[in-house]
């Protein structure tokens, strides 16, 4: 039994999934299940079984997860130390950022943040807000969208953030839009969820921020939802959308670069706005890096 081998375990039971655990991990999914299989054989008792595409932990497992993630924590605050002794020459900064502020704002953070500190490596994993938040153990910061949630662990932070606006998008000539197809209010078009309800719906998939913001705006007004079409990812569902699946929801951040194929509209009688969050697991060992790039966060307003 080996460190990287209950390192890597920790991964896959925080995960459950062994192909997540690879992606955290930066190793390939062989490299991880030929560690799996090499721990099994020192342990003697086998610490998971397949559970549909995922994993599910045994007794033994759930026991011995314990132990690596306590192996994993504490590697992870010596690495910290260490960088902090080296200061900013050096080091490696692991940020997750869900799809919005991955496409939209975590770019120019990083331009930024190389100019600055170009010695430090950057590597990046993106997913659903749900997808990242389940990742944090392997991050050193996290920018999110949607709601954080209770379940986080104690030594995490959570930092609000970025005000985000999800709209509503429709193809030029939709009912929604006046007869020539340009918004009812040029510029600033609005609509209401009753309106909205009238129509096929084209959603993102579970675990995005987008979809939790706009179920619970449905939810709080009391109209129910055509969902005619569920899709992974923001431009999934503006091709849906073009392709005439139906009215679909996206971040106004999404729409900057648009070619005009796509109106967006508002809701009414409030916009619907959210806060995106910073996350930083390992507050208390938290690497001089991860501070450095969350400062800049702070700071100030990305834009494109």
């Amino acid at each position: 039994m080996t460190p990287d081998q209950l390192i890597t375990f920790a991964a896959v039971a925080e995960c459950l999934n062994v192909s997540r655990a690879a992606d955290a991990l930066h190793l390939s999914q062989p490299a991880v299940s030929g560690q799996l299989k090499l721990l099994q054989e020192e342990m003697g008792e086998p610490l998971y079984q397949r559970d549909g595409r995922g994993v599910r932990l045994t007794p033994a497992g759930q026991q011995l997860a314990v132990y690596a993630a306590r192996l994993r924590d504490t590697w992870r605050e010596a690495q910290a130390f260490r960088d902090a002794l080296r200061g900013l020459e050096r080091g490696t900064l692991r940020i997750g950022a869900s799809t919005t502020p991955a496409s939209y704002l975590l770019p120019y953070l990083l331009a930024d943040f190389h100019r600055r500190y170009p010695e430090v490596s950057l590597e990046t994993m993106s997913g659903n807000t749900a997808d990242v938040v389940g990742l944090l153990g392997s991050l050193d910061i996290a920018l999110i969208e949607g709601p954080v949630g209770m379940d986080l662990s104690l030594d995490t932070t959570a930092h609000e953030w970025h005000e985000d606006e999800v709209v509503a998008i429709a193809p030029r000539g939709h009912a929604l839009l006046s007869a020539d197809g340009q918004p009812t209010a040029a510029g600033e078009a609005r609509v209401t969820l009753a309106a909205l309800g009238a129509f096929p719906l084209v959603l993102r998939e579970a675990g995005s921020g987008v979809r939790q913001a706009v179920e619970r705006a449905f939810a709080r007004a009391g109209v129910p939802m055509r969902v005619a079409l569920e899709v992974a990812g923001v431009e999934g569902v503006k091709e849906a959308v073009r392709a005439g699946m139906g009215v679909g929801f996206v971040s106004a951040m999404s729409m900057r670069h648009e070619d005009g194929a796509l109106a967006q509209l508002s809701l009414a009688p409030e916009p619907l706005t959210r806060r995106f969050s910073i996350l930083v697991p390992h507050a208390g060992a938290a690497s001089r890096v991860a501070r450095r790039f969350l400062e800049l966060c702070l700071a100030g307003e990305a834009t494109g």
